[in-house]
């Protein structure tokens, strides 16, 4: 693309896994959009002088990766409301005389369950494990569709307890530890790093019914070991991140150019090169 295009920018440490110059150049290419987007290895002391520069220079909007999104929620001028509830951002988007910061990781998740999958969440009893960063940052979203009630479940309670409590003015959260979960539920989102590190917690079969729809927020080139572990116990919904993934780049994509890019195509197109 010429260097007249408005410039944006993914900043990480790694960085050279980032799908993201693929997504927003697909994304650009849809919907007829003249930008130019790159991935940055940003040394981890230099996250607000790299910024500073990429603004002062005409970049327009950032994506933010491990470890910056603390750095980037302290950076921005202003933040949305999600992102004041996600207590991270993953994107910086130039205004007039201020960046705003915003968090599209929970809009992604919903998006890419309803819109993509096709799999209903009002009224739902919902399951999230887990209680990090990945976790809070998809309860705003999570608790605006609606479900029935949302349990948060985590080796530690007390972390569970707290993330239920900051969110329990938006909905019906409750938390509990993994031995203590009792009852079935219609989704099930796993936040934990089992698909990283290969530790599911050991979780009862009796959670899942036969419709019962199992999102894995975490990718791979085949099943999650969570997805297996929901196949093994009779769940034929699965669903591993890599929507998520494309449908938060494609918030991300609307909250710089003002147009949603549709995101089926490029899961796909992201999926046959895994």
């Amino acid at each position: 693309m010429a260097k007249n295009n408005d410039q944006y920018a993914v900043f990480g440490n790694p960085i050279n896994h980032s799908k993201s110059p693929i997504l927003q150049a697909a994304f650009a290419e849809q919907t007829q959009q003249a930008i130019s987007y790159s991935a940055r290895c940003i040394d981890v002391d230099k996250f607000n002088t790299a910024a500073d520069q990429f603004f002062s220079t005409g970049g327009k909007g950032l994506n933010i990766t491990v470890p910056f999104k603390l750095d980037a929620f302290n950076y921005a001028d202003q933040l949305t409301a999600r992102a004041k509830r996600a207590g991270a951002v993953n994107t910086l988007i130039k205004k007039d005389h201020y960046i705003m910061g915003d968090n599209t990781d929970g809009v992604g998740l919903i998006n890419d369950i309803k819109n993509n999958l096709k799999w209903a969440l009002s009224g739902k009893k919902t399951l999230v494990l887990g209680a990090g960063g990945a976790v809070r940052g998809i309860l705003e979203p999570l608790l605006s569709a609606k479900p029935e009630l949302v349990v948060i479940a985590n080796r530690s309670v007390d972390k569970a307890e707290i993330l239920a409590g900051s969110f329990c003015d938006l909905g019906n959260v409750s938390a509990c530890s993994y031995p203590e979960l009792s009852g079935c539920f219609d989704i099930i989102v796993n936040g934990t790093s089992a698909s990283l590190d290969g530790k599911l917690p050991n979780l009862s079969r009796d959670i899942l019914h036969s419709n019962s729809c199992c999102y894995d927020m975490m990718y791979a080139n085949r099943d999650t070991i969570f997805m297996q572990w929901a196949k093994k116990n009779g769940a034929t919904n699965t669903a591993d991140g890599l929507g998520m993934l494309v449908c938060q780049g494609a918030e991300s994509f609307y909250q710089w150019r003002g147009v949603y890019p549709e995101t089926y195509e490029v899961i796909q197109k992201l999926r046959l090169q895994l």
